[in-house]
């Protein structure tokens, strides 16, 4: 039952939600696009669908302006267990899957977003039309629905969290020569947002209470704000390289074969490998693809991923900082080939994917050696 006496708080705390939530949407869409111009779409392609998603918590106004209505509080308290779970798994098969295998998901995202607005549905339109618009026994029917689909989409975050696991795994094994190929220090903040915003998203639902709700919204605007703040330094670090990048924000490579059998190579098939290796990284200048990766190299090679790291490891340094020592000395040349050029425009036709990455990668070659 909705207390009179406490429905401006009621209102109140969701109102902070979606201010916060609609601040959100403003800084994301108006400062963070900028940087960088070129390529965010690739390496942020989340950008569109999270302002579109933080905009759809506009269909709680109803319970803003009214708290005592039953129609916006049944909106407002089957919202979060409803559609959260939903957009968390989307924009982590979003903004990794651009990098990774976003096709592969294509369907199962798109299945989400039909069954999450179709379960959603009858409640908005309750709310924000007249109440005798639809029964008010037909909506409150439709509560296993919203309890069936929400537990539906905890799984499809499930998997989503455990997908990018998987690729931030393989970003560990030195997978890629470009570290900005796949975001790991970003990932390894964002992965676990579903799990820590379920304590936060099923006690209004579970209690009927809307002082729950009340303490709800305020915590939600408050990881709002915490979310924004966590997103926005990665979008400033992207512009031109300001200054130094501190070590601390190096990438973490592990041994590869740590978990492979031990490979034994004769010189003689080392040589093989190292020279099959060099004809497709340097000679034909593999190096040049901003987004080469280890497997890449493999499909040119005669022999398996093992071999051709082992050869990488032993012979060349590893994969990256063999193939990101080219890049650096293409870079050299293209200056002074180009004096007019900038530094982002040298960096990405030397094979990085912005100057930030060619900055991070001549850092640690001066470290290594």
């Amino acid at each position: 039952m909705i207390q009179l006496e406490n429905y401006y708080w009621y209102g109140l705390a969701a109102c902070a939600y979606l201010v916060t939530c609609w601040v959100f949407v403003a800084v994301r869409w108006f400062h963070t696009c900028q940087a960088p111009k070129e390529c965010h779409s690739y390496i942020w392609p989340d950008r569109k669908m999270m302002v579109c998603f933080y905009m759809c918590g506009t269909v709680l106004l109803p319970y803003v302006l009214n708290p005592t209505s039953e129609a916006a509080w049944l909106l407002e308290k089957s919202y979060f267990p409803c559609t959260y779970y939903y957009y968390c798994g989307a924009l982590l098969f979003c903004f990794f899957g651009s990098v990774k295998q976003r096709s592969r998901w294509k369907t199962a995202n798109l299945v989400a977003t039909i069954v999450t607005l179709l379960a959603m549905m009858p409640l908005i339109v309750h709310a924000w039309l007249p109440d005798e618009l639809l029964p008010e026994h037909c909506v409150r029917s439709w509560q296993p629905v919203i309890i069936i689909v929400s537990i539906a989409m905890m799984g499809y975050t499930a998997v989503a969290m455990c997908q990018v696991w998987r690729w931030m795994k393989e970003a560990r094994d030195e997978n890629y020569s470009n570290p900005d190929d796949f975001p790991t220090e970003y990932a390894s903040r964002v992965w676990l947002a579903p799990v820590m915003l379920t304590p936060m998203l099923w006690p209004a639902y579970l209690f009927d209470s809307p002082v729950v709700m009340m303490v709800m919204n305020v915590l939600l605007a408050v990881s709002n704000i915490v979310l924004l703040l966590t997103v926005l330094p990665v979008w400033r670090r992207l512009a031109l390289f300001p200054e130094p990048i501190d070590a601390t924000h190096e990438v973490v490579v592990y041994d590869e074969l740590a978990e492979e059998p031990y490979v034994e190579l004769a010189e003689e098939r080392t040589n093989r490998i190292a020279a099959e290796i060099e004809h497709y990284v340097k000679t034909k200048q593999g190096f040049l693809d901003a987004h080469l990766k280890l497997e890449h190299v493999v499909e040119h090679c005669s022999y398996s991923r093992s071999y051709v790291s082992k050869v990488f490891k032993d012979r060349f340094g590893g994969f990256s900082d063999y193939v990101n020592g080219l890049r650096l000395e293409y870079y050299k040349q293209y200056m002074q080939q180009h004096p007019n050029a900038t530094m982002e425009a040298g960096a990405q036709a030397s094979g990085f994917t912005t100057y930030r990455a060619y900055h991070r990668a001549k850092s640690r070659w001066k470290r290594r050696k």
